[in-house]
């Protein structure tokens, strides 16, 4: 009976974790079952097979749902991702924060706007570190970050700075249209590499992503996009719901430009009227407890208006 009461209980939990993400506060919010409900066994839970989409898109260039294993490539990652509520629900909530900015960026540099998901895959909008070493929003590898201009030492790593290193990404992949003429190619390279996924294509013969053979993460790569697209825009549609106030809100910030050397972040940040926290919150690129300014150098440092 202890076996079964925890089960009940952790079923009551994951019924729970149902009220999901909603960006509107108009529609209603199907109800929790409580404890009582579920255990009287008048009541169960159950999983749904979520019907595909008559179509979807990546850049305005269709996936060939007519075929066979595309449908079930996408089918899969629909299932897995209406239904690992709590990393979806964080998802939703950063994206309400980053997204539009991410957006305006894409925009600025004749990105198209689907490029936005390739962010929220690779990092969650956070700024991790892969096992490889790949790091921030956009999961870059030093050599590449320092290709496309991301400044990186000991004290700075501009890979963490998710405006710049959006920037950085633009211009990734600005070149690698220019290779493959196709975004959904782009994307794909984006996993791969452009030359890796460019190999892929010659020694098969094909021209499009949806025709090469690749391995297991390759394969699920544009899919997970597509994906992520599919219920970031109809988070309902996959009974995902959450009330407005419970995304995560852009924060204001104002930058502060520096031009000399700061021996002491954590007191530089209490000139500012924040703590050290906030001043690392805001600022995640700056890796060290000290700035050193170059002569002629400069850096925007970010102070929450709102602290």
């Amino acid at each position: 009976m202890k076996y079964i009461s925890l089960t009940l209980s952790l079923v009551a939990v994951l019924t729970a974790s149902f009220i999901a993400v909603k960006t509107s506060e108009d529609a209603p919010v199907p109800p929790v079952k409580t404890i009582t409900q579920i255990n009287s066994g008048t009541d169960f839970i159950s999983a749904k097979s979520w019907p595909l989409p008559e179509n979807i898109d990546f850049c305005g260039e269709a996936a060939p749902l007519e075929k066979t294993h595309v449908r079930e490539l996408l089918d899969r990652e629909l299932l897995i991702n209406t239904y690992w509520l709590n990393n979806t629900i964080l998802l939703l909530k950063n994206g309400n924060r980053w997204l539009g900015q991410i957006s305006e960026i894409l925009s600025a540099n004749g990105i198209p706007d689907d490029f936005k998901y390739v962010a929220v895959i690779e990092s969650r909008l956070m700024n991790e570190v892969s096992p490889s070493g790949a790091v921030g929003f956009w999961q870059f590898m030093k050599p590449t970050a320092e290709e496309y201009g991301l400044e990186i030492n000991n004290e700075v790593d501009e890979r963490y700075h998710p405006i710049k290193s959006t920037i950085a990404a633009t211009q990734y992949l600005k070149n690698s249209y220019r290779k493959f003429g196709n975004w959904t190619n782009v994307a794909a390279s984006y996993n791969r590499g452009m030359s890796g996924f460019n190999k892929s294509m010659e020694t098969q013969g094909m021209e499009n992503y949806y025709d090469v053979y690749q391995g297991e993460e390759g394969s699920r790569y544009v899919y997970r996009i597509l994906a992520t697209k599919e219920i970031f825009s109809n988070p309902e549609k996959y009974g995902i719901y959450v009330s407005k106030e419970h995304m995560y809100p852009v924060e204001a910030v104002k930058q502060v430009v520096v031009t000399e050397s700061i021996p002491e972040l954590k007191t530089w940040a209490k000139d500012q009227g924040i703590n050290y926290l906030l001043l690392k919150r805001h600022n995640p690129w700056l890796r060290s407890d000290k700035l050193t300014v170059a002569q002629g150098r400069s850096y925007e440092i970010a102070i929450p208006v709102n602290p």
